[in-house]
């Protein structure tokens, strides 16, 4: 349990570290008082430009990466594995700990981003197959809608779609993507209000059919 505990409490440290507002804190700015008010990559791309933004995804898909991929089988100094702890299920608490670390960082008064940058870094390193799959579903509704928001909902919902058409699949995996796919959905929930009152932004350089919907 020791292992379980110490590395499910590293890894929402590294979750906690904020590409956003560590980039922020070198350029003198908090993101979180600029555009939706969100430490994410979307919000980085629209108050601070496409290379802030960049570095920003890659330090979120970093963490999630690291946390997921490398914590659950490193070997901590003065810290022997535990033969009774299934390093699944480890890896499932790391990774789901990188990404509350992400919502709700330690560092930042816990008002961190929403989850998809970590979730795609977790997904690198637990199950990168899937990676694909997520990313031409969220590719696919932001082209049709414009809405960032909506196409990264729905790429997390098609991980555990993905996996359960796939199988055989593991119980631990599955738990992992209805979570995660769920809390991503949670984290969006003030995108999901925008989009139902008709206020929310659209990508729309991305955003294929805005041509029609502006047509009489």
């Amino acid at each position: 349990m020791l292992e379980l505990a110490l590395k499910s409490l590293l890894a929402y440290l590294a979750g906690s570290l904020m590409g956003a507002l560590l980039l922020g804190a070198i350029r003198g700015v908090d993101i979180r008082t600029l555009g939706s008010g969100n430490a994410g990559g979307t919000n980085a791309l629209r108050t601070q430009g496409p290379w802030f933004a960049l570095g920003v995804v890659i330090i979120d898909i970093a963490k999630g990466w690291f946390a997921a991929g490398l914590l659950p089988g490193l070997a901590l100094p003065g810290l022997a594995p535990d033969p009774q702890l299934d390093r699944h299920w480890l890896t499932l608490a790391c990774a789901c700990a990188a990404t509350l670390g992400h919502v709700y960082p330690v560092w930042f008064e816990f008002r961190g981003g929403k989850g998809a940058a970590t979730l795609i870094g977790v997904l690198l390193g637990v199950i990168p197959q899937a990676l694909p799959v997520v990313l031409a579903v969220w590719l696919g509704a932001v082209l049709l809608t414009g809405y960032v928001g909506l196409g990264t909902m729905l790429g997390a919902l098609s991980l555990p779609v993905w996996l359960w058409v796939r199988g055989p699949h593991e119980a631990w995996l599955l738990v992992f993507a209805v979570g995660m796919s769920l809390f991503v959905v949670y984290t969006h929930r003030a995108n999901i209000a925008r989009m139902w009152s008709g206020t929310e932004n659209r990508a729309r350089r991305l955003w294929l059919l805005r041509g029609r919907s502006a047509a009489p």
